[in-house]
């Protein structure tokens, strides 16, 4: 993410410093200018707006105010105040105010009264409905916004975590571009649309999506952000969306009309709707680790400071986001208000999982009651989020949700950059090179990887590029990935990493790439587009760049269309052999054998006896990473080839003792 304008606020009042026991961790802290292990927790689940024909309740949570004011207004941004109403001051710091007679699709707003001075109008963090822009929140009855047919919607069915494929994707990527075929270009409802085809009658879209065979589509951020003018939507504007603004309403830019409110819930819900008939799961990306303002933002207008970590030494604000601000998943409403958040996504939205972005902004305790609340509801849903900061943190690395402490976690995965710079050369260097693109010095990062970063006799843990341990327990807490949204696209990167290789080899790094991904254990994850030689002309941090570098050319489908059928080939293979797919670690242990090859170019490993009740009895994948051909020895018996130079199909048996691997290539072979 691209750092955002750093606003640092001293709070006030004196410094003390204080010893407490934070809720729920138990982490003792000693910190400077924290006037907050006093102030009340409510613990009620009804801070939000709560609608009916004959009245509406309004809750928000300011312990420091000494007044609220409730405005109401007829539109969503104009000069046109109904009624300012003073709310009434509740327990544990709640403020509230009761409104009667019908007062849906009104706008309103709140704003305290803190140490003497009026602070800005601002919609309630737990807002559901907001118009344009996102600056007032609006009364909407939520049962106006389900589509027909919502009660009825339902998930595909999702036997193991380590069943899913996941599919990184940018709502307006999908449908900008005018050869998609898609109607409602940019928006939403694009994802509704079937029949969809780019100019060589191929299918695009959600269509497309459905055909490769991946199960979840990952949305990037898709509530309401801060980055996008949707006032001027007539005017080309892009941005990723990792500055939230409003967490529990959908991002307005997306939707048909941004003033209604409820136009965007509908809308989105459509979208999902469309997904799960089409046998896709839904992920939410969500940046629940810092806001894209910080003293104007919804949080802090109305409890300055509570929501966001400061350094103990000044009392400034933190930054582990790299965007100004990192919020404080430790303090008790922070936590609460995650929580809630994510139930209320998954309840009202039917959404399937989550990415949380720089997830180790977050305390493990934090991201094991995300789990554990939402795994009630529903066991099948999958959370996973990136474990590491940006920046340094006044939460102590003991506490975090790191990549290294995944073991400490219960249904929560993690990123593994291990595999991810193994397989292609450090995201942090452009020129440098990985195990499919020729380098010499990775294959105990790609073989680390291969097994889900659990325990292995067989790894050298010294040589693994950024861990020295294991830290998953299982192979679902590992999403395996080459690429996503960040840094160089797949091919981006290899072309600039190996400017001396030809296009045919670049191709067939590309592929490599991907196969070690869908060949190893654990989850792997696949950048939208991929399938189809994605490139953002160089450009490796997009995330305000014009529709131009951003979006899916759909003429890439069929410019690439034998690279998008072997990917279609490779997830389908992955699908039908559950010795790719194993389920504990101990299964990996005893079913997963490397061969010594005794090539730093040259990984082989085996599959065995029926590995998690495969029809095949024994497995064979080699991986050559060098421009060379290479011999690689086989186990004892009769081997097929079931992979080989980049085709799928049956082979002849093989009565040697050897084979022969092409360059930057893969081979998989078995016994029936």
């Amino acid at each position: 993410m691209k750092p955002l304008l750093i606003l640092l606020i001293l709070l006030s009042g004196a410094v003390f410093f204080f010893r407490s026991t934070l809720f729920g961790q138990g982490i003792t802290t000693s910190l400077a200018f924290n006037p907050y292990n006093n102030y009340p927790v409510y613990q009620g689940t009804d801070l939000r707006v709560t609608y009916s024909k004959t009245g509406t309740t309004l809750k928000i949570w300011s312990p420091p105010s000494q007044e609220m004011k409730l405005k109401l207004y007829k539109t969503s941004t104009g000069n046109d105040m109904t009624e300012e109403i003073m709310c009434r001051k509740d327990a544990d710091g709640v403020w509230k105010a009761e409104l009667k007679g019908d007062r849906k699709n009104t706008y309103y707003t709140f704003q305290a009264k803190i140490n003497g001075k009026w602070y800005d109008e601002n919609p309630d963090p737990y807002a559901k409905a907001v118009g344009v822009n996102g600056r007032r929140g609006q009364i909407i009855d939520l049962n106006e916004t389900n589509p027909s047919g919502w009660a009825n919607d339902k998930a595909p069915v999702l036997n193991n975590a380590t069943d899913v494929i996941l599919y990184e994707l940018h709502v307006r990527d999908l449908s900008i571009s005018a050869n998609s075929g898609i109607k409602n270009r940019g928006k939403f409802l694009g994802f509704t649309e079937s029949g969809t085809k780019n100019n060589q009658g191929q299918s695009t879209g959600v269509d497309h999506i459905a055909e490769l065979g991946v199960t979840h589509v990952h949305l990037l951020p898709s509530y309401d952000f801060s980055s996008v003018d949707e006032s001027r939507l007539n005017v080309p504007q892009f941005n990723w969306g990792y500055d939230p603004q409003n967490y529990n309403t959908p991002e307005g830019s997306y939707s048909t009309d941004p003033e209604d409110g409820k136009v965007r819930i509908l809308e989105y819900k459509k979208m999902v709707q469309a997904l799960h008939q089409k046998g896709l799961r839904v992920v939410m990306d969500v940046v629940y680790n810092h806001t894209g303002y910080t003293h104007n933002s919804n949080l802090d207008q109305l409890v300055p400071g509570y929501y966001y970590r400061q350094w103990e030494k000044d009392g400034k604000y933190s930054n582990a986001s790299g965007c100004g601000n990192e919020t404080a998943s430790d303090r008790a409403m922070m936590r609460k208000f995650i929580i809630e958040s994510v139930i209320y996504w998954v309840k009202e939205y039917h959404i399937d999982g989550f990415r949380f972005d720089l997830m180790a902004i977050h305390d493990m305790e934090t991201m094991n009651q995300v789990a554990e609340a939402l795994h009630a509801i529903d066991p099948s849903i999958i959370i996973y989020g990136e474990g590491w900061t940006a920046g340094d943190s006044p939460l102590p690395e003991q506490y975090r949700a790191l990549k290294r402490n995944a073991k400490k976690m219960n249904g929560v995965a993690v990123f593994s950059d291990d595999i991810r710079d193994g397989i292609k050369g450090s995201v942090f260097d452009d020129k440098s090179t990985g195990f499919a693109s020729g380098a010499k010095d990775m294959a105990e990062s790609v073989k680390f990887g291969i097994v889900a970063a659990g325990e292995h006799p067989q790894i050298d843990y010294s040589k693994v590029n950024s861990s020295r341990e294991p830290y998953t327990k299982n192979p679902a807490e590992v999403i395996n990935y080459v690429s996503c949204h960040d840094n160089n696209t797949l091919y981006d990167k290899l072309k600039i990493s190996r400017p001396d290789a030809s296009e045919e080899d670049l191709v067939r790094m590309h592929k490599l790439s991907n196969t070690i991904v869908l060949t190893s254990q654990g989850i792997p994850f696949l950048h939208a587009g991929v399938e189809m030689k994605r490139t953002k002309g160089g450009e490796h941090n997009s995330f305000n760049k014009p529709d131009s570098v951003n979006r899916i050319n759909w003429d890439w489908k069929y410019e690439n269309r034998e690279l998008v059928a072997y990917y279609k080939d490779l997830i389908a293979f992955r699908k039908a052999h559950p010795a790719f797919r194993m389920q504990t670690n101990e299964m990996v242990q005893k079913n997963l054998v490397f061969l010594q090859t005794n090539d730093p170019q040259l990984i082989a490993y085996q599959l065995k006896d029926h590995a998690n009740q495969d029809d095949w009895q024994q497995i064979l994948v080699v991986f050559n990473g060098s421009g060379l051909d290479k011999n690689v020895v086989l186990p004892k018996g009769r081997w097929k080839a079931a992979l080989q130079n980049y085709q799928f199909k049956d082979y002849q048996d093989t009565k040697s003792d050897t084979t022969r691997i092409a360059p930057y290539s893969a081979m998989v072979l078995y016994q029936e």
